[in-house]
């Protein structure tokens, strides 16, 4: 695995008491990244996993917001800057799930769907730019998901995929945006992971992602080698071709 040195960096990962959040701000605080824990109602679980970093050496911190509202995320980056800093690497990785067909969606489920996937990402991304600029050095990962690079189309993920589409397109905009900036900005998009809670038959390779093939390709993003590489997106997704969901 890539061994960045996040040493005196802050890390800022949106939805990271649990699932591939919790995973991706750990493999931050390992490698030397004081860290933000973001939660927005599971607060008992963010602390448990500020306490195993901290066990495990690391500085990390809990923050609670409502990442679809400015006003929530600018309180939740003013919090972390006040303890840990600014934010220097800031990992969009919240975002809900509704699998159905869209005719089946109320607005209500529709517009969750859109906002803590693509809203979220852009809300969060734009608070946290001012001081990477002023810094000039920030890294941006935003979470997408495979289907969005392939074009694929489904009638049972109208609001999920919509979003994870204009995520990628945001992905790219804002680096051109940054591009004189020392900022990056990247995503990373799997299919399948392995705390999904049902697989697909005939999965690449056999196998759901794992944790670690996200934190591989994260960490590459986050390196600090890796300056001159900004709008790309890794599919984690051993090689996923789908004729049809």
């Amino acid at each position: 695995m890539l061994e960045p040195d996040l040493d005196g960096r802050v890390a800022l990962v949106t939805g990271s008491a649990k699932g591939v959040g919790r995973e991706l701000l750990r493999s931050l605080a390992d490698h030397g990244a004081s860290v933000a824990v973001h939660y927005n109602t599971s607060d008992g679980a963010a602390d448990d996993v500020a306490e195993t970093v901290r066990e495990d050496g690391g500085t990390a911190m809990t923050v609670g917001a409502d990442v679809t509202d400015p006003e929530d995320v600018d309180g939740m980056f003013d919090t972390v800057e006040a303890e840990l800093g600014d934010v220097d690497v800031l990992v969009n990785n919240v975002g809900n799930f509704a699998p159905a067909h869209w005719t089946d969606i109320d607005w209500e489920t529709w517009q969750n769907v859109m906002r803590t996937n693509f809203d979220a990402t852009c809300i969060c991304s734009k608070r946290a730019l001012d001081p990477m600029r002023e810094s000039e050095w920030g890294r941006i990962v935003n979470v997408g998901y495979a289907s969005a690079e392939k074009g694929l189309v489904s009638p049972k993920n109208f609001p999920y995929f919509v979003a994870k589409t204009g995520v990628l397109m945001f992905t790219r905009m804002l680096a051109a945006d940054t591009q004189d900036d020392g900022i990056t900005v990247n995503a990373v998009s799997p299919y399948v992971v392995e705390n999904s809670e049902e697989f697909p038959e005939d999965l690449p390779r056999g196998r759901p992602a794992r944790f670690e093939d996200l934190q591989q390709a994260m960490l590459f993003f986050v390196d600090e080698d890796s300056d001159y590489v900004s709008g790309e997106n890794v599919e984690v997704d051993g090689g996923w071709l789908p004729e049809k969901v």
